[in-house]
């Protein structure tokens, strides 16, 4: 198949890690990850990824049963490193080169975060692994993972999910639940769809960045998505 995309931005829940376990990392879903991208680079797309830390360490939780949000969240974000690090040897054990950059500066675990050198990495074949958030407290990692696909100028934003796309209430709670195949910006944020938070969607929509929503845990659905085959829910302009 032909990639439809040249350079994505792969947003991964910490969650999606910890496999059928109830915290930490599952071997077999960084060796499935692994496997996944690098379908993905052997088409010729430059991939950079940012991972959340909701396997380890929830910053919000913490912080709403009393520590100090921004101690949280810099918990969270030092989280995320971890992730990006098992990701990395994984991706290496798979003959896919790697490299870790950190929003926040740790010379001795990974290479510090700057868009110079995320794009020297991805013209380089490498699959860039953002790691630490934004950097800053009360950002998410969806805000991040649409900062970094600005910022390395990405074709699209690609969310992984555990379903098979955006829909109007939780489908593993509700079976009557809805699908979009389509969505505006505006949508997402007027029907409150959890999607990604506020900040993230508003920032796309204020640059127009595309959002596309999958199922990773179908075999070869993130290689369909960026072959333009018709996976998910796409999220981009309002509709004329």
């Amino acid at each position: 198949m032909k990639a439809k995309f040249k350079r994505v931005l792969l947003k991964l829940s910490g969650e999606a890690l910890m496999g059928e376990g109830s915290y930490g990392l599952d071997k077999k879903v960084l060796q499935y990850v692994a496997r996944e991208v690098k379908d993905l680079v052997k088409t010729g797309v430059q991939v950079g990824l940012v991972i959340g830390a909701g396997n380890i360490f929830r910053g919000v939780s913490v912080a709403s049963a009393g520590m100090n949000r921004v101690t949280a969240d810099n918990m969270g974000m030092l989280a995320t490193v971890m992730n990006a690090l098992a990701l990395q040897d994984a991706f290496e054990k798979n003959d896919l080169s790697a490299r870790v950059l950190s929003s926040i500066p740790m010379p001795i675990v990974c290479e510090s975060y700057s868009r110079q050198q995320a794009i020297h990495h991805l013209d380089k074949g490498r699959v860039v692994i953002f790691a630490a958030g934004s950097g800053n407290p009360f950002f998410t990692t969806d805000t991040a993972s649409v900062l970094r696909g600005l910022e390395i100028e990405a074709d699209v934003i690609c969310k992984a999910t555990r379903v098979d796309g955006v829909y109007d209430r939780d489908p593993l709670k509700d079976k009557d639940a809805i699908k979009f195949n389509k969505l505006s910006y505006s949508e997402v944020l007027s029907r409150r769809l959890k999607v990604m938070d506020s900040t993230a969607i508003s920032l796309a929509m204020d640059n127009q960045k595309s959002i596309l929503v999958f199922n990773m845990n179908i075999p070869g659905n993130i290689l369909k998505a960026i072959c333009g085959k018709k996976v998910g829910t796409l999220i981009e302009g309002d509709k004329k």
